[in-house]
């Protein structure tokens, strides 16, 4: 596919610096299977490379993994032990690109994430939510011109490692295998 097929409004290829303070990397998974726990790591950071031709784009992230915040502070240190994240051993989650490709009207992001010392290729549904001039102050740390995008997917914390297969009665795994994700990003572009 050659980028006079993929137009996307206003774009503009370069080297963006993701900004923590404009966007979020969150998760949710199923609880008893009755009810969902959503969270959110705090700590991360990312470049995203927008090509000549849109689907030529890359991206990298890493991930503090010890940033988890589920809104509790007692699971958020169970999330943490080694019964899950195991934060000692594997502090970063990485994420790498292998490609994008159109979809239809959309985009999909394919890439390998790197968690808790397994990685496995994920898939993401992505949205390209726009590009903006620069329009923030001068003492603004991440001046620059602005792009956005979302990122949802689906992984298995089984594949990865993460936790265990326990079950409640009735057969079902206490805590779902599959973990949503929502990625929100904001980034500046370089200028150097």
């Amino acid at each position: 596919m050659t980028a006079e097929l993929v137009e996307i409004p206003d774009y503009v290829a370069g080297t963006w610096t993701i900004d923590p303070l404009h966007s979020g990397v969150g998760f949710a998974i199923r609880h008893l299977m009755v009810s969902k726990v959503r969270g959110r790591f705090g700590t991360f950071e990312g470049t995203v490379v927008t090509g000549d031709d849109p689907l030529r784009s890359e991206v990298t992230a890493t991930i503090d993994l010890a940033s988890v915040d589920t809104g509790n502070a007692q699971r958020d240190e169970h999330v943490r032990s080694a019964d899950f994240l195991d934060v000692e051993k594997y502090p970063q989650m990485t994420f790498r690109s292998t490609g994008v490709r159109a979809d239809g009207d959309a985009f999909v992001l394919d890439g390998e994430l790197s968690l808790h010392g397994v990685t496995k290729p994920v898939s993401l549904d992505l949205v390209v939510e726009g590009f903006g001039p620069d329009v923030f102050r001068q003492d603004d740390p991440f001046k620059g011109a602005r792009a956005g995008f979302t990122a949802t997917g689906e992984i298995s914390r089984l594949d990865f490692g993460v936790g265990d297969a326990a079950t409640i009665p009735g057969g079902k795994l206490g805590l779902s295998d599959k973990v949503e994700i929502v990625l929100e990003i904001e980034a500046v572009l370089r200028t150097e």
